[in-house]
């Protein structure tokens, strides 16, 4: 297990540090206090300087327009797109696009993969079901019949999916096995129900009528989802990383000026205390973080299936990223609960972000699970 990134990995980093570096959080009320969602679409214009930067093709093979890193690289990035909330698909589209590299056929990757990396054509995923709490295969049924097949069911919570081109959505076949398809929402049979996310980012209720796609744009091997997935995790962990660790800066700069009796509020022995263990809830988070992505990308041996590092990453990071901002709203005092100031959309985001990993409790019983199977020792 190595964690010292190589130079394209950090190339990427001061490429995306540079792109973000004039991007601030929205100026908006928290979306308790709103009617509707932040903005209708994603942020365009900053969608266009990632892709100038080479940031959307990062995980792209050469032959398709992209640079071939691996996911540790997205990672990296999206670390930074959390600490500015980057409204962007790019977790969504590196994801989506790395898993149609691996399991699409020749022709859906020449046809997909070159547009994605320049930016031209946004894919993002639908992974939440039909209500947020059951397995997302199971939300949608796949039927085949002669060369195409025919979907039924509806995706709930698929961020984007009102303004991205196509969206990848897992169903489940009458045998049981796992398909992704890749849909057009404007296709016939697609209907989009608005919904808004506890961000208040716009998201939607997908909804498929018999829903017709090709054999040639269906991926009908059951690791293609299991793949996905992963991908999803871990990017997803990455942003929790990155976000907290904006809070706690953000945190450590208020106490550090914040005077009361005369002195800095971080020279209080309680103050210290808080911070210093929220800083080590985020080295808990960016090494599960780093070793589940490790094992991902190197398929390294390990004690357990990777499944087991994903499931103790995604403990510290549901968990760390709400004790984080949680600790740092209670040591701003009167500033915390202030929406003009820009905490209150830092802990809007990481609310959703520790709903969208689900509890700690589930992911532990799921990593007793494996230990039961594959006993250590």
């Amino acid at each position: 297990m190595d964690f010292t990134f190589t130079e394209e990995q950090q190339a990427a980093v001061e490429a995306a540090r540079a792109v973000f570096s004039g991007t601030a959080p929205d100026d908006v009320p928290s979306p308790a206090l709103t009617t509707g969602a932040v903005a209708d679409d994603f942020d365009r214009a900053l969608w266009r300087k990632l892709a100038d930067a080479d940031l959307l093709s990062l995980l792209i093979a050469p032959q398709y327009g992209g640079a071939g890193l691996d996911p540790i690289a997205l990672c990296l990035v999206l670390r930074e797109s959390a600490k500015v909330l980057a409204r962007v698909p790019l977790l969504e589209s590196g994801a989506a696009a790395l898993t149609l590299q691996r399991y699409a056929d020749a022709a859906l990757r020449t046809d997909v993969l070159p547009r994605v990396a320049t930016g031209d054509l946004v894919v993002t995923v639908a992974a939440a079901g039909r209500t947020g709490h059951e397995p997302a295969e199971l939300a949608v049924r796949a039927t085949q019949e002669g060369s195409h097949w025919i979907l039924d069911g509806a995706q709930t919570a698929v961020p984007w999916a009102a303004t991205a081109d196509r969206i990848l959505l897992p169903a489940h076949t009458a045998e049981g096995n796992a398909v992704l398809a890749l849909v057009t929402r404007t296709q016939p049979g697609v209907t989009l129900a608005d919904q808004i996310s506890t961000s208040g980012e716009r998201q939607a209720e997908v909804r498929l009528d018999s829903v017709r796609i090709s054999a040639t744009e269906t991926l009908t091997d059951p690791a293609a989802w299991e793949s996905l997935r992963h991908l999803l995790t871990i990017g997803t962990c990455a942003l929790a990383l990155g976000l907290g660790e904006r809070v706690l800066a953000m945190t450590s700069e208020y106490t550090g000026k914040r005077e009361q009796f005369g002195f800095p509020l971080a020279t209080f022995q309680a103050v210290a205390v808080q911070a210093a263990d929220r800083f080590i809830d985020l080295r808990a988070m960016e090494a599960t973080l780093w070793q589940a992505a490790w094992r991902l990308t190197a398929d390294a041996a390990g004690p357990l299936p990777p499944a087991g590092d994903i499931a103790v990453a995604k403990i510290w990071a549901s968990e760390g990223v709400r004790r984080i901002v949680q600790t740092a709203q209670h040591l701003h005092g009167g500033f915390g609960a202030d929406t003009d100031y820009p905490l209150h959309r830092y802990h809007a985001w990481a609310k959703q972000l520790e709903l969208s990993l689900g509890p700690a409790a589930a992911h532990e019983e799921a990593l007793g699970d494996l230990l039961a199977v594959h006993p250590l020792g």
